[in-house]
């Protein structure tokens, strides 16, 4: 969906309000395997995700670590860059061809004075971000591999063809093999 389809889903704002919003960001088009943002560097831009894929990790000992994954209609931003003037500890790469809108944060913060009603929407991303954090949180701490499995299908629902089995058995912490056996057992 593309921001301005997505701002009318809201109704929050005017047809022109949402021409106003939207063109106050600008648009890429990323391919598959593109680092849009790379550990250990600053960034201050927040992205719209009108189409595509997403996937946020880490390395660790030379180990790939899936973080999370973002599709369409997400808002996402370098946290530690924005709020902590940090480099950020995350990659970002595209799993699909996507399409993004992009505005500098301190520029979506100035839209949000002129349209208040947009930092609602932040606000929402923000509280459904804490929850996407606790689910994982309590995934990792509290469940077997094979209840991860079954939370990873309500949490992304939309994924399970999109992604590759060693991103979802990174998220889910357990190995790919682990999970072929607890796919083939939901088959």
């Amino acid at each position: 969906m593309d921001l301005i389809s997505f701002l009318k889903s809201k109704k929050l704002f005017t047809d022109e309000e949402c021409i106003t919003i939207d063109a106050a960001f600008d648009r890429a088009v990323l391919s598959k395997g593109t680092v849009i943002q790379s550990v250990n560097r600053y960034a201050k831009r927040l992205l719209f995700i009108e189409s595509g894929l997403f996937r946020i990790f880490y390395v660790d000992d030379g180990k790939d670590i899936t973080h999370f994954f973002f599709d369409e209609n997400y808002f996402i931003a370098p946290i530690n860059s924005i709020f902590y003037n940090k480099s950020e500890l995350y990659e970002w790469e595209t799993l699909e061809t996507s399409t993004v809108k992009i505005i500098l944060y301190e520029d979506f913060m100035a839209l949000g004075e002129k349209y208040p009603r947009l930092i609602r929407i932040a606000l929402d991303f923000s509280i459904q971000m804490l929850d996407l954090f606790s689910k994982k949180l309590n995934l990792l701490q509290f469940q077997t591999a094979a209840d991860r499995y079954s939370i990873f299908l309500d949490m992304y629902p939309n994924l399970t063809n999109r992604v590759s089995l060693g991103s979802v058995a990174s998220f889910l912490g357990i190995t790919q093999q682990t999970q072929s056996v607890i796919r083939s057992k939901k088959m």
